[in-house]
């Protein structure tokens, strides 16, 4: 691993106009170039929040004609910088979407793409219902992606409930996860900051986790507070409720100084998982 660098988490209201939220999201990176950050992370559907389907797919074609994506290829050129595109919805097929993270290197060239694999589809105490997979195709590999300064593991909002995923991601190699969310307030009041900081202390990985806020299109809520989370666990940045950017300075030795602590990336053991009861009976 090379010396210590700076994350950028860029935090955005995002809605449903699209000329809108680039212009908004463009100055944040901006923003966020000028405070010396290395590495910018934005959050979830960043491009468009958008309730109705017929009209976020009219605005969602595939990545060579994507009026979003090639907007954050000519700024992390145009700025010489990494930028982690945290989620846009890309056109599959058959009416379908992607909801695919993309990570851009400094000359704007598309590094890794991962589509988000576990769908949102719940029903919250408070009456909210979520159907993500009605729009979305789920993805199906996990994405590893190489940083100047460290491996990459890259996984989006409703993963953070899955430690496997994350845990794999560390065991092959990541020394950062990055978490692109746009959590909703309900969920995100009770339940938002300690995984994160589980998901760190589990893998000894530093965890970023770029986010919505506000209001949105529809009446949702996102909960915002993007967070730069150390491998012990440690927050580093909070971005509180409003749109803004925060930075946090990456040491990747303190990854392995936490593994050395605390290996339970090396102590995992195999075992033998029990059969369910009604498939014992």
């Amino acid at each position: 691993m090379s010396g210590p660098f700076t994350v950028a988490c860029v935090q955005t209201n995002t809605g449903s106009d699209l000329a809108a939220n680039l212009k908004a999201a463009t100055g944040l990176v901006h923003e966020a170039h000028r405070r010396g950050a290395d590495l910018i992370t934005l959050p979830e559907v960043v491009g468009l929040i958008e309730p109705d389907h017929a009209v976020l797919l009219a605005q969602s074609p595939g990545e060579d004609n994507h009026k979003v994506l090639a907007a954050f290829v000519d700024l992390a050129a145009g700025l010489k910088t990494w930028l982690l595109v945290g989620s846009i919805a890309v056109d599959v097929g058959e009416g379908r979407l992607a909801n695919r993270s993309i990570l851009l290197d400094q000359s704007g060239r598309l590094v890794a793409r991962y589509d988000k694999i576990h769908l949102f589809d719940v029903d919250l105490p408070n009456g909210e219902h979520f159907r993500e997979s009605y729009r979305y195709r789920a993805g199906t590999e996990a994405c590893l992606a190489e940083l100047p300064w460290g491996v990459l593991g890259m996984a989006v909002c409703y993963d953070l409930r899955f430690p496997q995923l994350t845990w794999d991601l560390a065991r092959a190699g990541a020394a950062f996860l990055c978490v692109p969310s746009a959590f909703t307030a309900r969920t995100g009041r009770d339940h938002w900051e300690v995984l994160l900081r589980a998901r760190a202390i589990e893998t000894g990985c530093y965890v970023i986790a770029p986010a919505q806020c506000g209001t949105h299109a529809g009446g949702r809520q996102s909960h915002g507070h993007s967070l730069v989370v150390d491998p012990w666990g440690l927050v580093l940045a909070d971005g509180g409720e409003a749109p803004g950017v925060v930075t946090a300075k990456i040491n990747p030795a303190r990854v392995v100084e936490a593994r050395a602590a605390l290996p339970t990336l090396t102590n995992a053991r195999a075992y033998a998982i029990p059969s369910s009861r009604r498939a014992a009976e």
